[in-house]
């Protein structure tokens, strides 16, 4: 006979919004449009992005330029 498996917690059986970290992520899993990024995420994200887009951008312009196709370059300007 197999034995029944202990609930170890009762955050799964509540169902009012106790302050509790699970209840809470269920809480924002049932309510998306009440739960919106704070200001101070948003703007930290848009700055962390910006950076990366200058970071990428100087790494593009300090690289060297490579020929991808140089064989049908050439043939182009023979004809």
């Amino acid at each position: 006979m197999t034995r029944r498996k202990k609930s170890r917690s009762l955050a799964d059986k509540v169902t009012i919004r106790t302050g509790r970290r699970k209840d809470y992520k269920k809480w924002r899993h049932d309510n998306p449009e009440q739960v919106a990024p704070s200001r101070r995420f948003v703007a930290k994200k848009q700055q962390q992005r910006k950076l990366q887009a200058t970071r990428k951008m100087a790494r593009q312009e300090s690289g060297q330029p490579i020929s991808i196709h140089p064989d049908k370059q050439a043939k182009k300007e023979d004809s």
